[in-house]
């Protein structure tokens, strides 16, 4: 998943675990380990296969069926345990012929749910859970005509990162556990469903749709939409899918996207999904993008009409080496998915869009890691790669800190070791660890025996636990470098004394453009300010990541030109942690809060559940 501006074992422990045999790899926490955010026991009874059928109700709001689910009762026991949040479960049933047994809720916990404890046999091999949904359900947001791009049929559409799948579907709802899928869904006639799949490429008239996913995922790549969309190929293994008033903007932005495939496969192996699409979802999607398998969920935010944002296609592309085919056996461990992925998605952005292109993307990398890490604090626990989450909402840990750091971290063994020789590891670690989840420890365990193989000196050089298990921003970091961007930062030293009149010429991509908002002196007056507005037409003219930079400084001085496209950029996108930083700075002042909770109040219906909670807790 991206999230552009987003929101965490002593050294001891961290050096033991480095001693490990390696040779078990990823088997203790592949569908054994207990994971603090999920009630399932999988070292006694684990979920193997799901076959779901399901209609989809717009008239109610609901999702209705039937999961059944292929299970191993490792333990020969008498119960297994489902995680459900929210949903109806009407009735369990075990085996192909559907004998009835009996099942009982927990209590809930907090953003967790309910532990759901079905009694089976000690030769049960399959568990049929009758449930539907419930309009509490955070992982599906209904969107009514009006909502959506088109403005003429309903949509819906889901997201599981982190547990949320349990809201829609009973599931054994933790990254360490895998499972392949069948479906068979049921919607209107009139839209098309689309699922983490092999997908459909046009209407039928029954609307009926079948789907399989023969590679094992975890729960919360499980994903559906369902809308009024069309369907237009890029080349033979990509294509994109969108509502009709927006699918040829797509397909021209997205023209790329077979490029970065091959990109991707030159660098670290085949891509082992077979299809790789993507939709663009109406504004509502709280995310940048979401990986889920054959199949991206994508922000139309990206649809800036140059091509200048689709480095973020790089990023959920780089997901089907680094968090779907290897994952992050618990939410403690999101560096594991986030960091190796930015690692990935600058790989192939420098593949596809070049050097140049690269170096400024490190810049603004290392400017949000500081960012964050000044945020946060220096000293912060939160700024630790593995982190502790433990009766915590594990969205809490989709901070910029996994992504910049992770990626800086795997930087720094590139340039102690090479780029030829990281590359080689990496696509072995993705080969030896395919289909598998995985820990910090056991990546230590492998990175050691792989990579460092008894060098004290390159170990010392790379300082892994000063990364992974401390806090803040470790000595070695590598500082990038942009000629680019030095040229304009000369142009920030002179442009008060001959004037701004001509620099759009100069500075023109979405990196520059960011680069020169960034570093805009903080003294800035009204007519600075209206100057430079004219001549780059920040406030009317830019695509979604200028406009955000921008009216941060607008707020920051109150240029009050830009509060009206300021409050249309509030309330045309539900992308969450790209509205926060400006609730954020709002409320700095006594009359933006009150601004800030009248813009909110407009804005709430149209935005995700994931988005008004992230947003009442900064105007609380």
């Amino acid at each position: 998943m991206k999230k552009i501006g987003l929101l965490i074992l002593s050294i001891a422990f961290a050096i033991s675990c480095q001693k490990k045999d390696p040779s078990d790899k990823t088997t203790p926490q592949n569908q054994t380990t207990k994971d603090s955010h999920s009630f399932s026991n999988p070292a006694e009874a684990v979920v193997k296969h799901l076959d779901l059928d399901i209609k989809v109700d717009f008239d109610t709001q609901t999702i209705s069926g039937k999961a059944s689910w292929t299970i191993d009762n490792i333990a020969k026991g008498n119960e297994i345990i489902f995680d459900e949040n929210t949903l109806n479960i009407t009735k369990v049933t075990l085996g192909n012929d559907e004998k009835e047994t009996q099942f009982k809720l927990g209590d809930s916990v907090e953003f967790h749910g309910k532990p759901l404890r079905i009694t089976i046999e000690p030769n049960t091999t399959k568990v049929n859970i009758y449930y539907n949904t419930t309009k509490d359900g955070v992982a599906l947001q209904w969107l009514k005509p009006e909502q959506t791009a088109d403005k003429k049929k309903p949509f819906v559409f889901s997201q599981g990162q982190s547990i949320w799948t349990r809201t829609w579907i009973p599931c054994q709802d933790s990254p360490g556990i895998r499972f392949t899928y069948n479906a068979k869904v049921s919607v209107p006639k009139d839209l098309m469903a689309l699922m983490s799949a092999v997908n459909p490429q046009q209407k039928n008239d029954t609307g009926v749709y079948t789907f399989k996913q023969d590679k094992p995922i975890p729960s919360y790549l499980m994903a559906i939409a369902v809308g009024d969309v069309e369907f237009k190929s890029i080349d033979n293994r990509t294509g994109v899918y969108a509502e009709h008033s927006q699918i040829d903007k797509a397909k021209w932005e997205f023209a790329k996207l077979g490029d970065m495939v091959n990109a991707a496969e030159k660098l670290f192996g085949p891509y082992r999904w077979g299809r790789y699409d993507v939709i663009v979802l109406p504004p509502s999607f709280p995310f940048g993008g979401m990986e889920n398998p054959n199949l991206t969920f994508l922000t139309p935010t990206v649809l800036a009409g140059d091509r200048s944002l689709t480095s973020l296609l790089a990023h959920e592309l780089g997901h089907s080496w680094s968090g779907n085919l290897v994952t992050n056996a618990s939410w403690d461990e999101t560096w594991l998915n986030e960091g190796f992925t930015t690692y990935v998605e600058h790989r192939i952005g420098e593949e596809v869009f070049g050097v140049n292109e690269a170096k400024m993307q490190d810049v603004l990398s290392r400017k949000v890691l500081k960012d964050n890490v000044d945020e946060l604090g220096i000293d912060s626990p939160d700024t630790r790669l593995k982190i502790d989450l433990s009766g915590k909402n594990p969205d809490e840990g989709l901070s910029d800190i996994p992504y910049e750091k992770g990626y800086a971290f795997l930087q720094t063994i590139e340039a102690a070791v090479g780029r030829k020789q990281f590359d080689t590891f990496l696509t072995n670690y993705f080969n030896d660890h395919a289909f598998q989840s995985i820990n910090t420890e056991a990546f230590v365990a492998y990175f050691n025996k792989n990579l460092i193989k008894g060098d004290k000196v390159l170990a010392d050089k790379i300082k892994l636990a000063d990364w992974i298990y401390k806090p803040g921003i470790p000595s070695n970091i590598i500082t990038p470098v942009s000629e680019d961007f030095n040229a304009i930062d000369a142009i920030q030293k002179t442009w008060r004394k001959i004037g701004i009149k001509g620099l759009s010429r100069k500075i023109k991509s979405t990196n520059e453009k960011q680069h020169f908002i960034d570093n805009l002196p903080k003294d800035l007056t009204i007519q600075e300010i209206t100057t430079i507005d004219k001549e780059f037409n920040f406030t009317n003219g830019g695509n979604f990541v200028i406009k955000r930079q921008w009216f941060i400084i607008a707020i920051q001085h109150q240029y009050k030109v830009a509060y009206p496209a300021i409050e249309n950029f509030l309330t045309s996108y539900s992308r969450t942690y790209s509205l926060t930083p400006l609730y954020k700075e709002m409320i700095k002042t006594p009359e933006g809060k009150v601004w800030a909770k009248q813009i909110y109040a407009k804005a709430k219906p149209g935005y995700h559940a994931t988005t008004v909670h992230e947003i009442e807790s900064i105007l609380k």
